[in-house]
């Protein structure tokens, strides 16, 4: 799954520790769903879209063979 996240944190001026911390994760676990290696819950899904105000399929793309 492809996302913006890191986009969306420059846009906002945020490190990942800055993210994490508004939304009450880890900093590695930011930087894990950045780089594909984790996805996130629905939940969490939903509480960055809600953070960054944007829609969730905005800051998440499916890909191919997802």
């Amino acid at each position: 799954m492809k996302n913006m996240i890191k986009v969306e944190r420059a846009r906002h001026d945020l490190t990942q520790a800055d993210l994490a911390e508004k939304i009450q994760v880890s900093r590695q676990t930011i930087h894990a769903i950045e780089k594909g290696k984790f996805v996130p819950s629905t939940v969490l899904a939903l509480k960055m879209a809600r953070f960054f105000e944007i829609k969730v399929e905005e800051l998440f793309m499916l890909e191919e063979g997802d």
